[in-house]
């Protein structure tokens, strides 16, 4: 797998790349230099599970919060970097443990640089990021249009670039709103680059369409060995793209752990509220993410049990009453209020 050879990098606490974990990253959505909101965002996306953190830093204010903020967190934390070199310095200078900047946009050959001297200086990793919507026109020239093939050289060039400075402490990131040509540029780029690749369908769009686009693309992606760190971009509090993150990574067989749910899609012979219930202990789970077992929450008694066998625990609905399974074998009966609460205490005394 091509993850397996990329080169180890080192991000704050945590090691990406040469077959390492794929870590789970997200973004804040509030202003930077508002450090006790920003804080407080971080502090929730760590409790949902999230693994590094980006933070955008367009001004002089936000990159000095990155100290404060730092101070208070306990994920590695990544300055994002649009157009002024001088954010890049002022940020790894606060102690950003990595930065992601498109060089095409930061100007210069000297100031591109300076950003990677200071980096080299501080032994900071640089995320190289490409995106189909900031595409050299050159490229979108040479190819007629906006193109996997384009996403890939305009990365190997910056790359080249870099390495043409003497580092080579870098990431990679290449984004399309398109999945399929953003799949089909990471099988491109995979085999010819050996840096850890960051994966995520940029603008994927809202909770419900997002998370569609992104788990067909990092799905397409992630299959093929490709990728060392995901992100699911939804537009939306960020706290959802880290539940939906880590169920594509255990969906893919590349993250142990979690209770993962599976319910029935009811029918006629449906006789409680399933699907609250099946939303209920969606959101109930979540304390157990130690737990590496699947549960199973059906609508009838009749078929439940037999479905719910390659399940380890679930529970079934009937009339006014309910039943609490264990692979497959009915343990005992219990009034259909006391479901929730049932599962919940089975779950706590779970003996691995």
């Amino acid at each position: 797998m091509y993850r397996d050879h990329t080169k180890e990098i080192h991000i704050g606490n945590r090691v990406i790349g040469g077959g390492n974990p794929i870590l789970i990253q997200s973004m804040t959505n509030t202003k930077t230099e508002d450090i006790e909101g920003t804080v407080a965002q971080i502090l929730e996306l760590e409790a949902a599970g999230c693994e590094i953190i980006r933070c955008t830093v367009p001004n002089m204010e936000a990159a000095k919060a990155i100290a404060a903020i730092k101070k208070r967190i306990h994920i590695p934390l990544v300055a994002d970097i649009h157009f002024d070199y001088k954010m890049a310095i002022a940020a790894i200078e606060n102690g950003a443990d990595k930065i992601r900047i498109n060089p095409g946009n930061i100007g210069s050959t000297d100031r591109v640089r300076a950003v990677v001297e200071k980096a080299k200086e501080y032994q900071v990793p640089i995320r190289v990021g490409v995106n189909s919507g900031s595409l050299e026109k050159d490229l979108i020239e040479k190819y007629g249009k906006v193109t996997a093939e384009g996403l890939v050289e305009s990365a190997m060039d910056k790359l080249a670039l870099i390495e043409g400075m003497g580092y080579d402490n870098l990431v990679v990131s290449i984004k399309s709103s398109d999945v399929l040509m953003c799949a089909k540029a990471h099988e491109l780029l995979a085999p010819q680059c050996r840096y850890p690749i960051h994966v995520g369908i940029t603008e994927a769009g809202t909770v419900f369409s997002g998370n569609i686009k992104s788990a067909l693309g990092l799905g397409i992606i992630l299959y093929q060995g490709i990728g060392d760190t995901i992100r699911v971009s939804l537009t939306g509090d960020p706290v959802n793209e880290i539940a939906s993150a880590k169920l594509i990574l255990r969906t893919l067989g590349l993250r142990q752990g979690g209770v993962e749910v599976v319910s029935c899609p009811t029918c006629g012979r449906t006789n409680i509220d399933l699907i609250g219930l099946a939303n209920d202990v969606e959101k109930m789970v979540a304390e157990f993410d130690h737990l590496n077992i699947k549960v199973a929450v059906m609508g009838c008694v009749v078929n439940g049990p037999g479905e719910a066998r390659e399940a380890d625990i679930g529970i079934a609905g009937g009339v006014g009453e309910g039943l609490l399974i264990r692979k497959g074998e009915v343990v005992r009966k219990v009034p259909e209020e006391e479901l929730l609460d049932t599962l919940r205490d089975a779950l706590l005394h779970w003996e691995q």
